[in-house]
């Protein structure tokens, strides 16, 4: 057993270490616990900046989450802020949390178009060598080499308004560099700097019942045949989930049908930021509240209904901390944080909470 899938399964079955002395759940009740009684992954994006700072926090994401990932702070931009000067120092920071509460975390992300250092676009100018991707593949994956138990190796590479044939984001500098080269590059250096760990590709707006939902999956749906017919190394597909309960329409059905598509191509998925937004909703956020478990609970059923979907993390885990309250598309105009998270501002359980145990249980 390689050290990756050991580490799968003694995050799957450690005890957490830090337990809230104030929660009022048992630790059988918590989300970790249902996703490892039905072999599947729980986890969260964590706010590093809150990490030991807010006590409450810290100790939720110990006792709920049995797989982390960094919400910003393993992102190029972070990690490389001057050419050739790395600093692991957050990141490290979050990987000996988990290891603390046998947790285990995924990294996020290696090829994105946003949150890039501001020497990469001078960088990218004029024609490159790839080693700009590759030597930062392999410092950055080789750095963590066996201690994740995946990779988000390219991030959002689809973008089918940008009026590419094949729907691919042209306006990404990575595109601009290399054309759409730059993936199945990405795909082979991670590979080679961590050959055990899971390699996904991620990808954001798959799961509406919309027109443009349907050019993006179909998009992502001919991109993935490309990579695996050219023998490119991609393990999975990372399904973000940023779901909105009242502005796009959802259907069980064409949700299904696509999770299909991607696992008979013999592909993992992972749903990898789930969080469902409540702007322009009713003003009871009683209703909201119902709404958006109703909303999780259908989208769960349906995702760990197919074989191949490994679990679910949400981007965030209390909505003190969600960047939907933090974003102006979809904060509430009179202040009050967004409700999009399984557990509130003071750290308790939601509805949602309790829908998305529902379909861990019953999956």
């Amino acid at each position: 057993m390689n050290l990756t899938r050991r580490n799968l399964v003694l995050g799957a079955l450690a005890t957490p270490l830090a337990l809230s002395p104030t929660s009022s759940r048992a630790v059988e009740a918590s989300l970790r616990s249902a996703a490892n009684n039905r072999k599947l992954l729980y986890g969260a994006a964590v706010t590093e900046d809150a990490l030991g700072i807010d006590p409450q926090y810290t100790n939720l994401l110990a006792t709920e989450a049995g797989i982390l990932v960094a919400e910003g702070v393993m992102k190029r931009k972070t990690l490389e802020p001057r050419k050739n000067q790395y600093d692991f120092t957050k990141a490290e920071r979050i990987w000996r949390f988990a290891q603390r509460n046998g947790q285990i975390m995924r990294g996020h992300t290696l090829v994105w178009h946003e949150a890039n250092p501001f020497w990469l676009k001078d960088a990218l100018a004029g024609k490159p060598s790839d080693k700009i991707i590759t030597e930062y593949i392999s410092k950055v994956a080789g750095h963590f080499r066996g201690r994740l138990h995946s990779w988000d190796v390219v991030n959002e590479a689809i973008e089918p308004d940008e009026g590419n044939d094949q729907g691919y984001r042209v306006s990404s500098p990575w595109y601009e560099a290399f054309g759409p080269d730059y993936i199945e590059i990405a795909f082979h250096a991670a590979r080679n700097a961590d050959p055990d760990t899971l390699l996904f590709y991620n990808e954001l707006n798959l799961e509406g019942d919309v027109w443009w939902a349907e050019k993006r999956r179909s998009a992502t749906l001919k991109m993935l045949e490309t990579l695996l017919k050219k023998n490119v190394p991609i393990d999975g597909l990372g399904i973000q989930s940023h779901l909105k309960a009242y502005r796009v329409r959802y259907d069980d059905g064409v949700f299904s049908a696509f999770l299909k598509e991607v696992s008979d191509m013999g592909l993992r998925i992972l749903l990898t930021e789930f969080d469902i937004a409540d702007i322009d909703g009713p003003d009871d956020p009683v209703q909201r509240d119902a709404d958006v478990a109703s909303l999780a609970r259908r989208y769960l059923d349906v995702a760990f209904s197919n074989p191949n979907v490994q679990g679910c993390l949400t981007w965030g885990i209390t909505d003190k901390y969600s960047w939907l309250s933090r974003y102006d598309n979809y904060m509430w105009p009179d202040g009050r944080l967004s409700r999009v998270l399984p557990f509130s501002e003071d750290m308790r359980t939601k509805p949602m909470h309790d829908a998305m145990l529902a379909a861990y249980q019953g999956s």
